[in-house]
């Protein structure tokens, strides 16, 4: 993509959803950070339908302890890998309460140095908590982003970092978003929806779809 064809892109995204949000649920920084490291490897709706019972209960690090990893497993069943993720998640909230005074850091080093928190998740959080103009990468991502021409890159780092050398800086507080939802709910795996694509004109997606 030109510079010019990506500044038509992000406009467009823009145009079409000023204000994106995550879709996963939280009210809290806390509640974020849990969400997020939970959702590796699983859908934002499975997580949704496991907090809305958890939180209730125990939405903060030293709640979270004294729920203990059986009963928090109890809560997290229904997701994929949940008996690793409640242990990380205990790790963590121990880590939270000791180093950081039951707060959640706002470096990347400090959150990915807590267990279960990769580079994609340590993202997550400072982009949608703290507004920090950083990308995380999924399998969403990764695929528009080499499938448009807009960051083609082997692997999420690479995509990474083509991404904040391209996406001009006023769209970079919500890109992250804007790249998650279309590669989620248009530009398919399988088969994109480029018909329904409010940036098939700027994609350079030689194989563009016409309909279902």
């Amino acid at each position: 993509m030109t510079p010019a064809q990506i500044d038509a892109f992000f406009a467009a995204l823009q145009a079409a959803n000023p204000q994106p949000q995550s879709e996963l649920e939280y009210t809290s920084v806390f509640e974020l950070l849990t969400a997020v490291l939970l959702s590796a490897q699983a859908t934002d709706v499975s997580v949704n339908k496991a907090t809305r019972g958890l939180f209730p209960v125990a939405n903060t690090p030293l709640q979270m302890l004294e729920l203990g990893q059986k009963r928090l497993e109890g809560y997290i069943k229904t997701i994929g890998l949940y008996r690793s993720k409640a242990r990380h998640l205990m790790q963590t909230c121990r880590i939270l309460l000791d180093r950081h005074g039951g707060q959640v850091p706002r470096t990347r080093e400090e959150l990915e140095a807590l267990p279960g928190v990769g580079r994609k998740t340590a993202n997550v959080v400072l982009n949608v908590a703290f507004g920090e103009p950083v990308m995380a990468v999924d399998t969403h991502i990764l695929r528009v982003g080499n499938r448009t021409g807009l960051a083609p890159g082997k692997t999420p780092y690479e995509v990474e970092m083509k991404l904040l050398q391209r996406v001009p800086a006023r769209y970079m507080e919500h890109a992250h978003h804007w790249l998650i939802l279309l590669g989620r709910y248009v530009c398919l795996a399988r088969k994109p929806r480029c018909w329904q694509c409010r940036v098939a004109g700027c994609c350079g997606f030689a194989s563009k779809t016409t309909g279902p």
